[in-house]
């Protein structure tokens, strides 16, 4: 059996202050997005008791920009949640407009317990969440 991860669609606000000296949306706010997107991600699949216990930190952002994005633009980003090894949680996320692949990200994420901040394995079944089965 072979398991899917199941994507999140996040609808991204581009403001003015996403705005650079170019006239186009600069590089730091894609992170700003992705952060926005992978946590929304998770609070959308996981348990909402899981939520409030678990913190999630970026730990590391590959982002290869392929188009610019404009102020008023219509943006998505798509999440999918790669694998979870330990207390590390791999993500991609493809950021969009309409059809046009604005940037690619592959990021990685520890997870913290929330009363302790130390690093926090999830258990199978919350991780399971994320997943669909295939046959």
């Amino acid at each position: 059996m072979v398991a899917s991860a199941l994507p999140h669609e996040f609808p991204v606000d581009v403001a003015q202050d996403d705005i650079d000296f170019m006239g186009h949306v600069n590089n730091a706010s894609y992170l700003k997005w992705v952060q926005a997107a992978v946590i929304d991600h998770w609070q959308r699949f996981a348990p909402t008791d899981v939520v409030g216990q678990h913190l999630w930190v970026a730990l590391k952002h590959e982002i290869t920009y392929r188009r610019p994005a404009f102020l008023d633009d219509e943006v998505v980003a798509t999440v999918l949640l790669e694998k979870v090894h330990g207390a590390r949680a791999f993500y991609e996320t493809v950021i969009k407009r309409g059809s046009e692949v604005l940037a690619e990200v592959k990021s990685s994420w520890c997870c913290l317990d929330a009363e302790t901040l130390k690093p926090a394995r999830l258990a199978q079944n919350v991780i399971d969440r994320f997943f669909v089965k295939e046959a």
